[in-house]
């Protein structure tokens, strides 16, 4: 377990508050805090440690009965009676038991009658009918399966739209929160990062409806990446994006390729093994987690103990390194393979050990010898390594661009539905009604309103328009039984038969 120095300790007390299982303990005297106190109940989860800028966490002995946890990279040191960080696992008399009972039974989900699968006619081309206490366009009814359905469909203005961006790159694009511009207008921002991907919010009512003149540009570059148009943007007018749907995105002048396998961890978990049988160890470069293999839980379970290599990052659990975030090799700071080796202990290593350093992707490679003074020299690519390179990039998917729209139809646009707007919202949540966007299946967001995402490679070509109030014009369907139509104030008397479309 851990145990606090006393000599240089703060006593901001920044421990625990973020310690997980409430291991640390304060004594105060009053409202002065006299000591903090790490309790038998520690598992070495390494929280404390990370948080505590003033180095004052080491270590201490081991307490009898611990047992050592395998199920993430932490390995918590669980002492008896207690739980590591997770709170999944107890260990009961020196086990490891999984505290919780599994559940063999999923929640009930709201399902939707198969008929409703799909629109009668999509809304593309439909029109609008404005204002929206006039009736939808076209209401219509088909007989399916005995059961009489009626789709109801209309191009929708949105001010509450946007895209999502999704960018299949570790390519450096700017961070989170960074603005993004078209024709030097702000139209969007970086969002928070995917899994192999990076992802732009473009849209929303604040850039349509906002005060300044950017509203405009931002309707038509949300209408345009929907259509599956290429559109040109920079981030902080810096990194410059081509993107369009289906394509691999152009940054910075260079198309992308390859999407990554997984992060540097997850690539050694996959390839362990191979990377065993080829080199004496091997790095794989990522700004997520850099993999170390030989030092890895991978690694050891192929039969490898640590060579000596020690990654030019920040070590966060055993062979997973933190990168820092840039505009070099897998988004870090490194700009070439040698930089990502930064030392290599010679009491451990041994001269003429061969190291692989290679990205996600496998694109960018290069192989190493360690040296008597623990140095490394490039030496040319053996046949081996090569394979490692060539198995990580073939199990790599190709690089490509996702649009996805988003938007609310939850306010007046209700009105060419139905009379009573809070019922389609009802019918839409209840699976009673099923929301399509352009023919597309939409998924709808839980809680109030009928906010929506939808993949635009589904929707019928070209399915999107803008008008300049700003807003951008949405064709939505609504498909439901006829019975379930009237109950909801439908407008009866405007429903025409499939047959008059045919």
């Amino acid at each position: 377990m851990f145990k606090i120095k006393e000599d240089a300790c703060k006593k901001c007390q920044m421990c625990v508050k973020n310690c997980p299982i409430n291991a640390i303990e304060v004594t105060k005297d009053g409202k002065k805090v006299t000591a903090v106190t790490i309790t038998d109940k520690c598992v070495e989860c390494g929280i404390c440690r990370r948080v505590c800028h003033f180095n004052a966490i080491e270590n201490d002995e081991i307490k009898d009965g611990v047992v050592v946890c395998s199920s993430c990279p932490i390995q918590c040191k669980v002492p008896v009676g207690s739980t590591g960080a997770c709170k999944r696992y107890t260990n009961e008399g020196g086990r490891l038991v999984r505290n919780r009972k599994l559940e063999v039974e999923a929640k009930p989900q709201v399902e939707h009658d198969g008929r409703l699968n799909r629109p009668i006619i999509t809304a593309v081309g439909a029109g609008t009918n404005y204002p929206c206490s006039k009736p939808a366009p076209h209401i219509v009814k088909e007989c399916r399966d005995g059961v009489d359905v009626v789709t109801v469909v209309t191009e929708a203005p949105l001010s509450y739209s946007g895209v999502v961006i999704k960018l299949d790159t570790n390519t450096y694009i700017g961070e989170e929160g960074a603005t993004v511009y078209r024709d030097n207008k702000p139209v969007g921002m970086v969002n928070t990062e995917e899994y192999g991907s990076k992802m732009i919010a473009i849209g929303g009512a604040n850039h349509l409806t906002g005060t300044g003149d950017s509203g405009f540009i931002t309707a038509k570059t949300i209408v345009e990446l929907a259509n599956g148009e290429e559109v040109t943007l920079t981030v902080d007018k810096k990194v410059k994006l081509v993107v369009k749907q289906g394509e691999a995105p152009i940054i910075d002048g260079i198309q992308e390729k390859k999407m990554r396998i997984g992060c540097g961890s997850a690539t050694v978990g996959l390839f362990a093994r191979k990377m065993k049988e080829a080199v004496d160890d091997c790095i794989v470069i990522d700004h997520h987690v850099i993999g170390l293999c030989s030092e890895h839980l991978a690694g050891e379970a192929v039969g490898m103990t640590w060579s000596g290599v020690i990654p030019n990052a920040t070590k966060s659990s055993r062979g997973r390194y933190f990168g820092e975030h840039g505009d070099g090799i897998g988004g870090t700071t490194l700009k070439t393979p040698r930089e990502v080796i930064k030392s290599v202990d010679m009491s451990i290593a041994k001269a003429g050990m061969q190291i692989l350093v290679v990205n996600t992707t496998g694109e960018i490679y290069a192989l190493f010898e360690v040296l008597e003074d623990g140095d490394v020299k490039e030496i040319p690519m053996t046949d081996k390594a090569m394979g490692v390179v060539t198995a990580i990039n073939e199990a790599c998917q190709n690089s490509m661009t996702s649009v996805l729209y988003s938007g609310g139809t939850g306010g007046s646009a209700r009105g060419g539905v139905c009379t009573k707007p809070l019922a389609i919202t009802n019918a839409v949540h209840d699976g009673k009604a099923v929301l399509t966007i352009g023919g597309a299946p939409a998924f709808v967001y839980p809680g109030g309103g009928i906010n929506f995402l939808v993949d635009t490679a589904k929707v019928v070509n070209k399915g999107f328009t803008w008008v300049p109030t700003p807003a951008t014009v949405c064709p939505a369907e609504y498909t439901m039984t006829l019975e379930d139509y009237e109950a909801i104030g439908g407008h009866m008397d405007q429903i025409k038969d499939v047959s008059e479309y045919k």
